[in-house]
């Protein structure tokens, strides 16, 4: 009875702990997180979040990870009947709004990864926004297609 009672309790807290998974820093707040699992040799994956902002307008400026040797802010335009990724210097955050870091949408790209995203992994990413700073989040790996963060 005793060890039902524990792993009850010990599955709650998780779940606790799955839904507060967000991070501040200023009047930003990121929250659910995730990357897609690598796809066979692939040597680049994605990265998405949700981020709120209670202030003035931010920018997502920076990104840094050690999963891979380049760290980008990259979005999909449309060229032609091609859907593209692209680069982008920043990420606008509006005042008392959000942003969703979605896939087909803005990401932050992993390139040269140095080792495949594994479903069930996390890793530290460091974002930096132009007035809020930085901070430091960790991100899981859902599957190879997620749409969404894990259920921790």
């Amino acid at each position: 009875m005793k060890k039902l009672i524990i792993g009850a309790m010990a599955m709650g807290l998780s779940c606790l702990a799955a839904e507060a998974a967000e991070w501040k820093v200023g009047d930003i707040t990121v929250s659910a997180p995730f990357a897609r699992a690598s796809a066979g040799m692939a040597n680049a994956g994605g990265g998405f979040m949700q981020i709120t902002n209670e202030g003035d307008a931010d920018r997502l400026i920076a990104a840094s990870a050690d999963v891979g040797k380049m760290t980008e802010l990259h979005t999909h335009i449309k060229d032609g009947d091609v859907m593209r990724m692209r680069q982008v210097e920043a990420i606008d955050v509006p005042a008392h709004g959000e942003v969703a870091l979605k896939p087909g949408s803005y990401h932050v790209m992993f390139m040269k990864l140095k080792a495949p995203l594994k479903k069930g992994e996390t890793f530290p990413l460091e974002l930096t926004f132009e007035k809020a700073g930085k901070v430091t989040i960790e991100v899981p790996v859902a599957g190879v297609g997620a749409k969404s963060a894990p259920q921790m």
